[in-house]
């Protein structure tokens, strides 16, 4: 907790100062270093969760959260920045009256927040959150309700990020994979996604040609990864052509050139050789 002077009122009305200080600095530090717009702001809960899609929720009662975990509000987007920090003074005399309170040891109710995967959003209790940010705790009580979502919120920093999700969320929608093959597929450009999808359905679309039978999405991306993905990716590792991409993302890039350089969408050495000769 920052040094009590024995005033606790003054103590409360410092707090707040500081606490807008920091946040104004933060602000002007990541526009000298051109940061983008979205890196200081907290993240909104229903984009969160229409990015990754909602299955279902329940209440997991009362636990003890930490407060880097807590990442975004329900509704209170404009008023604190990413870490809690008043974004204005509009604020201030409610944060001040808690402040004292805090200050003074007085109990203060439980907050209550959504736990989207291991990150926290704010329904009630905004104010709570800034001000045990500003006195230097660790923790928080709060009323937890969890939200399952299709997409894991692992990854997501900023509301960039969001964009990256909600495309992934799509893909899998369109090639249902699971298990390893679901970690396995990685992309760090939410577009490629889309092209991945096509792709995909592109190759189902042969394979059911080439069978004569009607196979769904499930089994489609099952065999697409089993008999197609998993053997190239393999092939580019002994060849050398992952380099600093995600594996998937390698997978792409030559799966267009092997069209592109040899009309054709079968792997054999003749293909491994014209790829290394372009790269």
């Amino acid at each position: 907790m920052p040094r009590d002077t024995g005033f606790p009122r003054a103590d409360a009305e410092n707090d707040f100062l500081r606490a807008r200080r920091a946040q104004v600095l933060s602000r002007l530090a990541a526009r000298l270093r051109r940061e983008p717009d979205d890196v200081n702001i907290m993240l909104p809960f229903h984009e969160v969760v229409a990015a990754l899609g909602q299955v279902g929720e329940k209440r997991l009662g009362l636990r003890t959260v930490r407060l880097d975990s807590i990442v975004g509000s329900v509704d209170r987007t404009r008023d604190f920045d990413r870490r809690f920090r008043p974004t204005s003074a509009r604020v201030r005399e409610r944060w001040q009256r808690l402040a004292l309170a805090r200050r003074r040891g007085e109990p203060v109710p439980p907050i209550e927040v959504y736990r989207v995967g291991d990150l926290h959003f704010v329904r009630d209790g905004h104010h709570r959150v800034s001000v045990a940010h500003a006195l230097g705790l660790e923790v928080i009580d709060a009323h937890v309700t969890e939200v399952v979502t299709r997409v894991a919120a692992h990854g997501i920093r900023h509301r960039g990020d969001l964009i990256v999700k909600d495309y992934r969320r799509l893909f899998l929608e369109r090639v249902p994979l699971g298990g390893r093959a679901r970690v396995a597929v990685v992309l760090s450009d939410p577009w490629d996604y889309a092209v991945l999808g096509e792709h995909v359905e592109a190759w189902g679309f042969r394979l059911m040609q080439d069978e004569g039978a009607f196979l769904d999405r499930v089994r489609v991306a099952e065999r697409w990864f089993e008999e197609e993905y998993a053997p190239v990716v393999e092939l580019l590792r002994q060849a050398d052509l992952v380099g600093d991409r995600t594996e998937t993302e390698a997978y792409l890039w030559v799966a267009a050139e092997r069209y592109r350089l040899i009309r054709t969408h079968r792997w054999d050495p003749e293909v491994i050789a014209a790829l290394r000769s372009e790269r």
